[in-house]
């Protein structure tokens, strides 16, 4: 764990950091879930330090609660909503500069957000200069701000299955403002699918979807470095 400052308020907070053994591709930032940096968001994290890429995971509620990590249920998920109120839409980005300030003296930055950090992921394209590319998954509130204009290319994943976001309405919208921005629906998948294990989740769907992410941070200049 390392700890970072972030300049809208100087508050400082926690972050894991993981750097791949040998060549780096890139820096990339995970975004968490609404449930903190619980085994799935570490995992997947671990996945991308295996594929060359320094990682940054900040500990988005740490204003709330630091340290903050809840399990996939009623009690989490309601805990995890109100803190993802309270700590409204600018702190999440200025947290998410200082990640990038971290990381972007030694070559592009990438960020990919899930739930929470979908909307996140999609604020964050609009508001940095310096992110190289960016992947939102199953963003509950990406269809509310999708007129922001974006500074980066950004992909936006959504599984079929999910009862929480339309997915064909959403898509709909994200298209009509930014037809530009490839959008996909993966039809064995609903929230949260990129969770290895859990129910709604489908592994070629999930293997499908890192894929594209992979292809579009190569084709926005992840390059292996010594």
């Amino acid at each position: 764990m390392i700890r970072l400052t972030s300049a809208i308020d100087g508050f400082e907070f926690d972050a894991w950091h993981g750097k791949p053994d040998g060549a780096r591709k890139g820096g990339l930032i995970l975004i968490q879930e609404i449930f903190g940096l619980d085994d799935y968001i570490l995992e997947d994290a671990r996945r991308w330090v295996a594929l060359g890429y320094e990682v940054i995971v900040p500990s988005m509620f740490d204003r709330q609660e630091r340290g903050f990590v809840a399990k996939h249920d009623a009690d989490g998920l309601a805990i995890g909503r109100k803190y993802a109120s309270d700590n409204g839409p600018e702190n999440p980005v200025a947290d998410v500069k200082a990640c990038v300030d971290a990381l972007k003296q030694d070559g592009p930055v990438f960020l990919i957000g899930y739930c929470y950090g979908g909307t996140v992921a999609w604020r964050a394209a609009a508001r940095i200069d310096e992110l190289a590319a960016v992947v939102s998954y199953y963003g509950g509130g990406v269809a509310g701000i999708a007129d922001m204009a974006l500074k980066c290319p950004v992909i936006c994943n959504f599984g079929r299955k999910d009862a929480h976001i339309p997915a064909d309405d959403v898509k709909a919208t994200i298209k009509a403002a930014h037809p530009e921005v490839p959008v996909y629906i993966y039809e064995n998948s609903g929230h949260g699918f990129n969770n290895d294990g859990r129910p709604d989740s489908d592994g070629q769907d999930a293997r499908l979807a890192r894929a594209r992410a992979a292809a579009l941070f190569d084709a926005c200049g992840a390059v292996i470095t010594p």
